[in-house]
């Protein structure tokens, strides 16, 4: 069995967990809406996680909605006392599977007594506010409101730690005059790097930043080249791309999904990848390429 504890452990609020987490979007159906096809697949890649020594599982009530968190509580559920859980709010789903926002005071309020509920928690580890300033990437917009809710949700002792999602630099600066900002969740991958400078940022004062589609959006050559770095360490691209985010900086904790146990121990046995200073150098070219094209 794999040994993710060879990727490094990192600070998440006040716990320490190992870097290779696992992330439960895939565990609803096809669109993150609805039943999963396998029911017992998904409880099963859940316990696999958890024998595994996953101890950060990132999840939402709004997978599914509420499908995910149902089968995280039916598999896991009394949970292990060094398991951390973290959710996220200010979405909610339409009946056609469409992602609408939700950040009134009211819903966040309401998302969070949803994911107690769901979860089968008395308190949440870390709640990450998403901003749905803009659905498919950070943009500009004050979260004070949205912020201040939750810190009074966290005053009541239903959230023990905020995070942020989905945000600009500007909104974090904003976030942390409000309230101990723990973790920031945004898009970030080998080709796609615009948190470069936010990443060490973090990391200087020790937040930790966690990336979600750590494939998405590569063009076809940008893949290529990713397939040819895998083949040559006879390693898959998934292996290799969550290799390079956990080389690109200490601060970085991974939270990669699937609804496959096969999957899911292929990415975890990432930890163990050893990558070549010749290989960081073709991985690294992949960003600069990127950052040409734009």
């Amino acid at each position: 069995m794999t040994d993710i504890s060879k990727a490094g452990t990192f600070k998440l609020g006040d716990r320490t967990v190992k870097r290779l987490g696992y992330g439960a979007m895939q565990l609803a159906g096809p669109g993150v809406f609805g039943p999963p096809k396998d029911r017992d697949a998904a409880l099963a890649v859940l316990r696999e996680a958890i024998a595994s020594g996953v101890d950060h599982i990132d999840t939402s009530d709004f997978y599914g909605p509420h499908v995910t968190n149902q089968i995280i509580r039916e598999a896991l559920h009394p949970y292990p006392a060094n398991l951390t859980i973290v959710t996220k709010v200010s979405a909610r789903r339409g009946a056609d599977a469409s992602w609408l926002p939700a950040m009134s005071p009211k819903e966040l309020t309401e998302a969070v007594h949803d994911n107690l509920r769901n979860l089968g928690l008395d308190v949440i580890e870390v709640v990450n506010l998403r901003s749905m300033h803009g659905i498919h990437g950070p943009a500009e917009g004050s979260l004070e409101p949205q912020l201040n809710t939750l810190a009074e949700l966290q005053r009541q002792g239903l959230i023990r730690h905020i995070g942020m999602s989905n945000v600009t630099s500007t909104q974090i600066a904003q976030g942390r005059s409000i309230a101990e900002i723990v973790c920031v969740q945004n898009q970030y991958n080998i080709a796609h790097r615009e948190d470069d400078a936010l990443i060490d940022a973090l990391a200087a004062d020790g937040i930790a930043y966690v990336p979600f589609f750590p494939l998405g959006g590569f063009t076809p050559l940008q893949s290529d080249t990713l397939a040819n770095v895998a083949r040559k360490l006879g390693a898959t691209p998934m292996q290799v791309a969550l290799a390079w985010l956990l080389r690109r900086a200490p601060n970085i904790l991974l939270i990669p999904g699937t609804s496959s146990v096969g999957h899911l121990r292929e990415n975890l046995a990432a930890a163990e990848l050893d990558l070549p200073a010749d290989a960081i150098k073709v991985l690294n070219g992949i960003g600069s390429e990127a950052e040409q094209a734009a």
